[in-house]
């Protein structure tokens, strides 16, 4: 955003929710929706918020194993009401948007996974995000008696062997412990906004999603350095030459202490953004 715009009330909603010492991932993914569609309203994320609540109401009520939740969830958002991905998911905005998930029922393993996790946690699951490399799936319970389930799948129970068949798919390697623990709700909103990233990666006449994107992961507390010369680069190709030139410089004196060479072509870009000027 630029000195001189008004402030966007999503973007700041956004921001201060991120900072909340809980962060509620449903917020966050629906404040991603909105500055997505500027349609979208405060009715419509209610609206979506309220659906996640009903479909809470309708898992039966009483105590489950781990295995019992997956298999509770699996049911009814699987089953009854047939949330799953497909291939073709990966080529629509919408597959990243919460509210587009919740109507089309369709996604990214992430978004899915999403919906899997709050309508859980609505009624009192021990569930969790887990960033498989390249997939991301949900836990329920404890390591110990962790049961994990693929919500692309349309809830599939995962299997040790598939876990591992998983992650030596994506990586080459074998799967570590690590790669199970839960993922922080902020670390999945990156995820999301690196996935919107990717997707106007490859449409070069998107660059106002790929903007949008990127100025959002720039105000999560935590965020690589490196977005802000990407969001540079942006503003550059939109043809903002001056506040592209003038962010280039910023990151370039960021990096200036450790890396001399990569600071000195930065601002030579930064020089070259601003001759396109005359």
């Amino acid at each position: 955003m630029h000195e001189d715009t008004a402030p966007d009330p999503w973007r700041t909603r956004f921001a201060e929710a991120a900072r909340e010492e809980r962060p509620d991932l449903a917020e966050l993914c629906l404040l991603i929706g909105a500055v997505a569609e500027p349609g979208l309203d405060q009715a419509a994320m209610d609206a979506a918020e309220i659906e996640l609540d009903r479909l809470a109401g309708l898992l039966p009520y009483g105590p489950k194993t781990p295995r019992g939740w997956a298999e509770a969830l699996a049911s009814l958002l699987g089953g009854r009401y047939d949330f799953h991905g497909t291939p073709g998911d990966y080529r629509r905005l919408e597959s990243s948007l919460l509210h587009q998930v919740l109507r089309r029922r369709r996604g990214l393993p992430i978004l899915l996974s999403v919906v899997w996790m709050e309508v859980a946690r609505r009624a009192g699951a021990p569930v969790y995000g887990v960033a498989l490399p390249g997939h991301f799936v949900v836990g329920f319970g404890d390591p110990g008696e962790r049961v994990l389930a693929d919500p692309f799948a349309g809830g599939r129970p995962m299997t040790e062997a598939d876990t591992e068949l998983l992650v030596a798919g994506a990586t080459g390697e074998p799967l570590r412990p690590s790669m199970l623990l839960p993922a922080d709700p902020l670390e999945m909103v990156l995820r999301i906004l690196n996935n919107i990233r990717a997707w106007a990666a490859g449409r070069p006449e998107r660059s106002d999603v790929a903007l949008w994107a990127v100025e959002l992961a720039l105000l999560l507390p935590a965020h690589p350095a490196r977005l802000c010369y990407e969001r540079a680069q942006l503003l550059v190709e939109r043809g903002e030459f001056l506040a592209g030139a003038a962010e280039i410089e910023r990151y370039a004196d960021v990096v200036a202490a450790v890396e001399p060479t990569t600071a000195a072509t930065l601002r030579a870009r930064a020089r070259a953004a601003r001759a396109r000027l005359n």
